[in-house]
Formats: C-alpha cells, sequence, structure tokens
C-alpha cells in the first residue's frame, strides 16, 4: 500500500482469547484501520483456537497479514520439550480442539514479511525462528541491525516498548503511554513491541495492541479493558492449566 496515508492495527499474542481479541478489533474499528497486521502467538494457552483464527483468516483474506509465533508453530507441529509444562499441556489441549484446515493455516504463516519498510516479526530480527526474547536496548539494537527496514514490529515479550537507534549508535529504550501519538522520525530506526493482547504481562490486565499511521510515521500504543473474569473461568471450564487463567487478572 502507497501513495496516501495508511492506517494499520498492530496485533501479537492473542493466544486464543476471544473476549481480549473482540475487544480490541472493536476498539480498533474506531481508529478506522485500512489493514490488521497479527504478530505471531495466535494460538495458545486461551480457549477459543477455533474463533480466533476464524477471525485471523478472515482479516488475512482481506489483505491482512499474519505472521508464525513459537505457540503457533507448536500447535502445528508439536510441542518443543523447552516449552514449560504449562505451556505444553495448553498446546496439546489446543492441538486436539483444531481441524486440519486451521492446523494447516498456522503450519502456512511466514516466520517475517517485509513491506514498505517495515518489519513485521514475532520475536526479533536476527534469528525469527529460534525465538530468542528480546529483553532490554542490547537486544533491540542487535534485532534493528539486522535488518536493513526502519521500522521492526513484534510481539513475543508480552510488554509494550518502543526502541530507536540512530545511525551507528546503540538503543534507547521508551516505555510508551497508552494513548500518545509517537511521532517515528525517519532518520532514526524503530522497534515497537506492540504487547499483548490476549496475555498481557507488565502487571496491568487490559489488552495491548497498537496502531501504525503512514506517512509520515506515527505510532499510538493502546489499553483495552476487556472481561478478563470471563476469559479466565471459561480457561478453567476447558481443563486448560489453573495457573495459565490465574494470570489473567493480574496481567503477570
Amino acid at each position: 500500500m502507497s501513495g496516501r496515508d495508511v492506517k494499520i492495527a498492530l496485533l501479537a499474542d492473542v493466544h486464543a482469547n476471544s473476549e481480549a481479541l473482540s475487544a480490541c478489533l472493536e476498539h480498533a474499528r474506531g481508529q478506522e484501520p485500512d489493514r490488521y497486521v497479527f504478530l505471531g502467538d495466535l494460538v495458545g494457552y486461551g480457549p477459543d483456537p477455533e474463533s480466533v483464527l476464524e477471525t485471523i483468516e478472515a482479516a488475512v483474506a482481506r489483505g491482512g497479514i499474519a505472521v508464525l509465533g513459537n505457540h503457533d508453530l507448536a500447535v502445528a507441529r508439536g510441542a518443543s520439550a523447552r516449552m514449560h509444562e504449562e505451556a505444553r499441556r495448553a498446546i496439546e489441549w489446543t492441538r486436539s480442539r483444531l481441524g486440519a484446515g486451521h492446523l494447516q493455516f498456522l503450519a502456512g504463516l511466514p516466520v517475517a514479511v517485509e513491506e514498505n519498510g517495515c518489519l513485521y516479526v514475532h520475536a526479533n530480527a536476527w534469528a525469527p525462528a529460534e525465538w530468542e526474547y528480546i529483553d532490554g536496548e542490547v537486544d533491540a539494537a542487535r534485532s534493528m541491525r539486522a535488518t536493513l527496514c526502519r521500522r521492526t514490529f513484534c510481539g513475543h515479550v508480552h510488554t509494550p516498548a518502543l526502541y530507536h537507534m540512530a545511525e551507528a549508535g546503540r538503543a534507547v529504550h521508551f516505555a510508551p503511554t497508552p494513548g500518545t501519538r509517537i511521532p517515528l522520525g525517519s532518520r532514526r530506526c524503530w522497534l515497537g513491541i506492540v504487547g499483548s493482547v490476549g496475555q498481557p504481562r507488565d502487571g496491568n490486565p487490559a489488552a495491548c495492541y497498537a496502531l501504525l499511521e503512514e506517512p509520515p510515521a506515527f505510532l499510538t500504543f493502546f489499553r483495552v479493558p476487556y472481561d478478563y473474569e470471563t476469559a479466565a473461568r471459561r480457561m478453567r471450564q476447558a481443563g486448560l492449566p489453573p495457573g495459565l487463567s490465574a494470570r489473567l487478572s493480574k496481567g503477570i
């Protein structure tokens, strides 16, 4: 897309939480985005893998983008031994609920997409399929140096953050204020971690997503309250590990 102003809604780590996804999509519609980009971990943990995937597949069919996350890969191919026990149990539960079509959709997701100077990836730019985390400024700089794209957007960390880096400089961390429109200057490289829709882990249970506007580029982070008590109850009723549902109310 080029030649006119474009708005892109960026959503990561939905984790099969339909209550959180519905709340974010309803909020995003008020921003009138042109398309949606889903930055991996569409499933795992939550009780609604089918409905979440149907929603995301429909968005992709309308011109959206979805990239592969480590939980998506585990659901498509089987859980990794590196995953903790609760995550493995959730992966096995999810695999048992999905049909061949949904599993094929997950298995076919690209690990990264480059478009119009932006890199969309779940974990990082230096080794997208190895699922290493961006835990601070050193990792952020490593990721930004690994791509020619001036702007990278990812998830995986479940905590919203923004980093910028001047040419041959070090990365600087910025904690975004929800609802504040942040200019992404063209003389710097930028890395935005958009937080998690379905499993926030920064002490705030409200769902996260971000909106990219370009050109010129602006990024706005949003926190969206949703009915996490219902989501947690439905996780327990589904027989998913209780520790996963307990985290929703605390955002940890």
